[in-house]
């Protein structure tokens, strides 16, 4: 009870929870080659990282909250032999989010982009994909604690859109070769690629603002992501694909407005009617606000339902 009135007010908390989650189920159970003194290295570092960029920037308090969460990314990301690459990784994660901003948004998801800018900068840093193994018990412990996060968090429609539109190419890509039906199931069944749709292309302070911005950019993404992998033959077309196309945010953002999502909104993403008002479902917006609602809303446009303005909430 106590937990559900706190995430109510921060749907980070329910991240942290499930990222750690996943974290200890993965050194228990899959053995991820991470050592318990690799995770507190990485986690003091982004700690430390967070304290000393807020008080360059003059912020009156840290945000700790944030930096858990690039922190337990890392460590279920990041690899490389090296402890200080893996402390460089942690202050580059968080200085893109005070560096690197655009209209009062971060331009890359901070775990996306310190793992591609380490990746680019030396060949002693990578991301083992295999590591979640391909079960299906796991692939759905990700997905219920995903599932958990994006609507607590309002960006269901981007991880649904991303995983719609990358499992349409995939299936066409073996149908074109006549691969059978078990091999585009075995991609999907990997355990990095939902914790990439449910934990990174989700994060809404760097996905567009509007639904219609939101699924567009999935479709990039999950295009991009293709690409590399089948066109390229390069590894990690996911990250790669996420960090390319979050330039195009704020172009997607001045083409087709909507409302900036807030972390401090209570009940982010979730609306709760006044006592007596119809329980209608509505949409989880950028930012949910608490008002008296119509009995009988009437019906807007299917635009204006794209872009997440109002309408009957569909996924």
């Amino acid at each position: 009870m106590i937990l559900e009135r706190l995430a109510r007010h921060d749907p980070r908390l329910y991240q942290i929870g499930a990222l750690a989650s996943l974290l200890l189920y993965g050194m228990a159970f899959l053995h991820f080659d991470v050592s318990a003194p690799r995770v507190a290295l990485l986690i003091g570092s982004v700690l430390a990282a967070q304290l000393l960029c807020s008080r360059a920037a003059g912020l009156p308090s840290v945000e700790v909250r944030s930096a858990l969460i690039s922190g337990l990314s890392l460590c279920l990301l990041l690899r490389t032999n090296s402890p200080l690459l893996a402390v460089a990784a942690s202050f580059v994660t968080v200085a893109s989010k005070f560096v690197l901003r655009w209209n009062g948004k971060h331009v890359f998801n901070p775990t996306n982009f310190g793992l591609v800018a380490m990746m680019l900068l030396t060949d002693r840093v990578w991301v083992s994909p295999g590591q979640w193994g391909t079960t299906a018990f796991f692939a759905f412990l990700i997905a219920c604690a995903g599932i958990l996060v994006v609507r607590r968090a309002a960006r269901s429609d981007v991880t649904l859109a991303f995983l719609g539109f990358y499992a349409v190419l995939l299936f066409a890509r073996s149908a074109a070769l006549g691969e059978p039906l078990a091999i585009p199931f075995h991609r999907l069944q990997s355990g990095a690629l939902l914790l990439f749709a449910f934990f990174m292309i989700s994060d809404p302070k760097t996905t567009p603002d509007s639904r219609l911005g939101r699924i567009f950019f999935a479709m990039l993404v999950a295009t991009g992501a293709a690409f590399v992998q089948f066109r390229l033959f390069r590894t990690n077309g996911l990250l790669w694909s996420l960090a390319f196309f979050s330039l195009l945010v704020p172009v997607l953002d001045w083409i087709s407005p909507g409302l900036r999502y807030r972390w401090a909104s209570p009940d982010a993403g979730v609306l709760h009617f006044p006592k007596g008002a119809r329980h209608e479902p509505v949409p989880s917006t950028s930012l949910a606000r608490i008002g008296p609602f119509p009995s009988r809303p009437s019906r807007p446009s299917v635009l204006r339902v794209l872009r997440g303005e109002g309408g009957h909430e569909a996924l």
